[in-house]
């Protein structure tokens, strides 16, 4: 399906590469890439494919969306991009929060993920409730994902994203990092998935879900092996979660 992406000014476009340098500069000195990676999808993910309501579009900024219970700490992401944010107030908050995950992917050595922009800003947040719960199964990942349009490949490829960060207690009830290097994007994420539980490494019910699956397995055992196949899919995905709802063909 081709997309129909809004055009946009140049003067627009050269804001958006400007953006870009600046959110590479401020996620290395932070050392903030999962954070802002976590900031894009969570904003991305409450795409309801029917009701074509949630999605990328800048409503993680305001207060009633940080409040719910997926998004603990996401707050912290929001305050420091905001003085970026003000340098380029032609870009939307919708473009900004999407370009950060994209530069977050690539400064910790992902894969380039696509950036088309002319995403417009919502007014109205997204109900609570339409983002994943990390303590359920394979049935959960494909209604919340599938609530998106998003297939199971997309799941095992973005769950790859897991690679990225750690989970702390207070936000989500769970501790750790997933991979011994929680800032390099790179394919360890399904490699320690598939050699079992270890000391110091986290594994959530929703990993978990991932090995036992008959679909799912053999995608986590083909991105263990080949860390370009899993690039491939993980930078589909992405740009697919980011898009959800923009641009209709």
């Amino acid at each position: 399906m081709t997309k129909n992406y809004p055009t946009v000014s140049e003067d627009y476009k050269k804001s958006v590469e400007k953006a870009k340098k600046k959110l590479r500069g401020l996620i290395a000195e932070k050392n903030c890439a999962p954070l802002m990676l976590r900031l894009a999808w969570h904003s991305a993910g409450t795409f309801d494919v029917k009701s074509k309501t949630g999605g990328p579009y800048g409503t993680m900024r305001y207060a009633a969306e940080l409040a719910h219970g997926a998004n603990n700490g996401l707050d912290i992401a929001v305050r420091l991009l905001e003085p970026i944010k003000e340098q380029f107030p032609n870009i939307t908050y919708a473009d900004f929060y999407q370009l950060a995950g994209v530069v977050a992917v690539e400064i910790t050595g992902g894969p380039e993920v696509p950036f088309h922009p002319g995403r417009e800003d919502k007014p109205q947040p997204p109900p609570e409730g339409r983002l994943p719960d990390a303590t359920k199964g394979s049935d959960h990942l494909r209604d919340v994902f599938g609530t998106m349009g998003l297939s199971d490949q997309d799941i095992v490829a973005l769950s790859g994203g897991h690679t990225l960060g750690r989970c702390h207690k207070e936000r989500s009830g769970f501790e750790g990092p997933w991979t011994a290097n929680p800032l390099i994007f790179d394919n360890s994420y399904f490699k320690e998935l598939l050699s079992g539980e270890k000391e110091g490494l986290l594994q959530l019910p929703t990993d978990k879900a991932l090995l036992s699956d008959p679909v799912f397995r053999p995608l986590v055992e083909k991105y263990a092996a080949d860390e370009d196949a899993f690039f491939a899919d993980y930078s589909e995905a992405h740009l697919k979660l980011s898009e959800l709802g923009f641009a209709e063909a």
